[in-house]
């Protein structure tokens, strides 16, 4: 008998996530399957959603719009900051990863997109915002006991509770 995923279930999956250009910017391959519990919102909304009504075996790939991942890009989260409010060492650079630290101790990944000489312009936004992600997922089990030792359950797809913060990528550096 095949098992229908449903809400409440704690799901093992292998799954790759590309981008409209077909660049991979995740993967389980090589790692243990991502394992989550369906509506404990620890993978994005679009993710859960497409696995929920899946059977154990099915293989499925799908596109998940950018509001149902890490939203749309917010300009407000593009930032100046004065040059000397950030470390002379390494030198700051277009395209370079940055790890802020909120007020809350969370650390957050921030992309430089300019410099000038006396200030670098930051972008805050998550680096899949506004971006449509396609993922081609398995579901290899359902219900299985989790193992608190299991590297699995902190895979970059289940890093965080709101889908709207870092973790489910291997395009940020740090920012776990």
């Amino acid at each position: 008998m095949t098992e229908t995923i449903k809400k409440g279930d704690i799901v093992q999956v292998e799954y790759t996530g590309k981008l409209d250009d077909g660049s991979v910017f995740d993967t389980s391959k090589g790692k243990a399957p991502l394992a989550f519990k369906i509506g404990s919102k620890q993978v994005i909304p679009g993710f859960e959603k497409e696995v929920e009504g899946m059977n154990v075996g099915e293989e499925k790939t799908f596109t998940i719009a950018s509001d149902e991942a890490y939203g749309p890009i917010h300009a407000e989260m593009t930032q100046e900051v004065p040059r000397d409010k950030l470390p002379k060492e390494p030198t700051p650079q277009v395209g370079m990863m940055l790890v802020m630290q909120a007020p809350n101790g969370q650390q957050i990944p921030a992309k430089i997109v300019n410099v000038t000489e006396d200030k670098v312009t930051i972008d805050l936004n998550h680096p899949l915002a506004g971006k449509d992600l396609t993922f081609t997922v398995k579901i290899v089990g359902v219900n299985e006991p989790e193992d608190e030792n299991d590297e699995s359950e902190s895979s970059e797809e289940t890093d965080d509770e709101d889908a709207d913060e870092c973790g489910s990528c291997d395009s940020c550096q740090g920012c776990h």
